[in-house]
C-alpha cells in the first residue's frame, strides 16, 4: 500500500491455536541467520526514498489536521462536549505522533534510505521534535540489537535475577502495587530512562542519555551526543515561545498529554516485546547473538499495528534484520516463519491484558532448577 501503510497478516488458525505461554526453545537453532535470509525475498532488504518519506508526510498531515480540529473547534463546543473532545484529541494525537516516533527509529537503524546522512537529518529532526536525543539514543539501541537477551550487556528492560530485585518488589506484587508500578513505568519510565538509565544494564558510574561523557558512549561519539543535546535545545526553546504566546495550558493540551502518550506507548511496546514468560534470557555462558535476538515476541495491537507502522507484530523479523524498512517486514515475517518454526512467538493476546499479565509474571528471572542449562534464565513471580 502507500502513505496510509499496510495491513497486517491474519493470524493462523494454528498460531491461534498455539498456547503462547509455552516457551520457545533456547538451544542452539538448527539454521544460521543466512537461512533465515534466504528465506525472505530480495527485494524486502531494498529502501525507497519516496516511499518512506510518503509515510512521514501521510502522519505529518494527520498530526496537522488533528491539530487543526483541536484548536478551531474544540473551544467552540458547549460542555461537556469540550471535555469529552480533548481525551479524543490526546488519544487519537499521541497514537499518530507515535508512529512517527517510530519513522524515526527506523532512520537510526539505517532502514528509512541508502543514505546515511538522509537517515540521521530525517530522524534527529522527528526524534527532537518529541524531545527524543536522536544520536543518544541511536548508540545505546545499537548496543540493545547487538546484546538483545544477554543479563550482562544488554540496554533496556534488563531483568534482575531473584536475588538483586529489590527489597520493596515482594510488597507490589499485588493488584494495588501492580497498578501502581504500571502508572509510574507508563508515565515516567522513558524520561528515567534517558536521565537516569532505569531498567537499563547497570554501568560502573551515572550514566544519562544526555551526558557526551558517560559511560553509554565511546569517544568517536561524543560529538553526535552534543548534536542531540542540541536538538533538544532548540525543541525546547520553540515550546518555550509557543507557551509564551499561547499560554502553557495551551502547550499542555495541544502537545503535552499527546506526548504522554507517545512515551508510555514507546515503554509499552518494549516492555511487551521483551517480556514474557515464554521468553528466556542467558548469562555469558549461554548467550549468542542468534538467540538472544530471537529471544522476543511480536504482538497484537489490532488497528494501531497499522498506524504504529507494524514495529508491533514484525518485532521478531526487525531483529534479525534491522535495516529492512518497516513496509517489507510484514511480507518478510510470514516468509520466515517456516524457518523459524518454534523458534518464533506470537501473543495475540490484546495488549492491555498481556500488559497486566506480564507485570503480574515476570517478575525476576532465575533458571530452572531442574535443568542442567544454568546459563539460561526464565522469568518467574514467587517470592
Amino acid at each position: 500500500m502507500g502513505a496510509g501503510g499496510r495491513m497486517s497478516d491474519p493470524t493462523t488458525k494454528d498460531e491461534q491455536k498455539k498456547n503462547p505461554l509455552k516457551r520457545v526453545p533456547h538451544a542452539k537453532p538448527p539454521f544460521t541467520l543466512g537461512d533465515i535470509k534466504k528465506a525472505i525475498p530480495p527485494h524486502c532488504f531494498e529502501r525507497s526514498v519516496s516511499r518512506s518519506f510518503s509515510y512521514v508526510v501521510y502522519d505529518l498531515v494527520i498530526v496537522s489536521i488533528l491539530y487543526y480540529i483541536a484548536t478551531s473547534y474544540i473551544h467552540l463546543l458547549e460542555s461537556p462536549f469540550c471535555y469529552l473532545a480533548w481525551p479524543v484529541y490526546w488519544a487519537v494525537q499521541g497514537c499518530v505522533c507515535t508512529g512517527i516516533w517510530v519513522i524515526a527509529h527506523e532512520c537510526g537503524h539505517h532502514a528509512f534510505s541508502d543514505y546515511q546522512w538522509l537517515d540521521d537529518t530525517v530522524g534527529l529532526i522527528l526524534h527532537s521534535a518529541l524531545l527524543v536525543p536522536y544520536f543518544s539514543w541511536k548508540f545505546s539501541h545499537r548496543r540493545h540489537h547487538s546484546n538483545t537477551g544477554s543479563l550482562e550487556r544488554d540496554e533496556v528492560f534488563v531483568p534482575k535475577p531473584k536475588s538483586k530485585v529489590s527489597w520493596y518488589s515482594k510488597y507490589l506484587n499485588n493488584p494495588l502495587g501492580r497498578v501502581v508500578t504500571l502508572v509510574v513505568t507508563l508515565t515516567l519510565g522513558w524520561p528515567l530512562y534517558l536521565l537516569f538509565n532505569v531498567s537499563g544494564r547497570p554501568y560502573d558510574r551515572f550514566a544519562c542519555h544526555f551526558d557526551p561523557y558517560g559511560p553509554i558512549y565511546n569517544d568517536r561519539e561524543r560529538l553526535q551526543i552534543f548534536i542531540s543535546d542540541a536538538g533538544i535545545i532548540a525543541a525546547v526553546s520553540v515550546l518555550y515561545r509557543a507557551a509564551m504566546a499561547k499560554g502553557l495550558a495551551w502547550l499542555v493540551c495541544v502537545y503535552g498529554v499527546p506526548l504522554l502518550i507517545v512515551n508510555s506507548f514507546l515503554v509499552l511496546i518494549t516492555f511487551l516485546q521483551h517480556t514474557h514468560p515464554s521468553l528466556p534470557h542467558y548469562d555469558s555462558s549461554e548467550w549468542d547473538w542468534l538467540r538472544g535476538a530471537l529471544a522476543t515476541v511480536d504482538r497484537d495491537y489490532g488497528v494501531l499495528n497499522k498506524v504504529f507502522h507494524n514495529i508491533t507484530d514484525t518485532h521478531v523479523a526487525h531483529h534479525l534484520f534491522s535495516t529492512m524498512p518497516h513496509y517489507n517486514a510484514m511480507e518478510a515475517t510470514k516468509a520466515i516463519k517456516p524457518i523459524l518454526g518454534q523458534y518464533y512467538q506470537f501473543d495475540g493476546t490484546p495488549f492491555f491484558k498481556a500488559m497486566w499479565r506480564e507485570a503480574k509474571e515476570c517478575l525476576y528471572v532465575e533458571p530452572d532448577e531442574s535443568t542442567p542449562d544454568k546459563g539460561v534464565f526464565w522469568y518467574k513471580n514467587k517470592f
